[in-house]
């Protein structure tokens, strides 16, 4: 078993899959890389907040989401900045009430709101984190 908080090892994804142990991971992986046509990077964050080793998606330079694995699910980090900030309240209503609340209750800081969507299932969550990633990728 791999231990995320070891900054000397860093694992790579097959075995962060194996930690997971949830199916959704790959598939969503996958789909991001195949829809941006970009790879994830392994990187270890010594931020006291989410120490220990996650997944990031950029492309153009600009971050897409953050995945923070977990035992039998995962955290993706989406943030919602002052350029997406009205795309995405235009389509929440449009998405579940899990998400609108998280939306909702979510301090902002810096113009800025770091969503941390925990994620199990393939279903309604998935689809509205795809979406608020498609927005952040569409923003100029």
């Amino acid at each position: 078993m791999i231990d995320l908080e070891d900054k000397n090892n860093c694992p790579t994804i097959g075995e962060i899959s194996e930690y997971i142990g949830n199916p959704v991971f790959t598939k969503f992986c996958s789909e991001i890389k195949s829809t941006y046509k970009c790879n994830e990077k392994i990187e270890y964050s010594s931020c006291s907040w989410e120490k220990g080793w996650n997944i990031k998606f950029k492309k153009a330079g600009k971050s897409l989401c953050t995945i923070y694995p977990r035992e039998g699910y995962f955290t993706v980090l989406v943030v919602v900045g002052r350029k997406e900030k009205t795309s995405v309240e235009e389509i929440l209503t449009e998405c579940t009430i899990e998400l609108q609340n998280l939306y909702n209750h979510t301090q902002e800081g810096n113009g800025q709101k770091w969503l941390m969507i925990d994620l199990e299932d393939n279903d309604c969550l998935y689809n509205d984190i795809l979406r608020l990633i498609q927005i952040r990728r569409n923003s100029r």
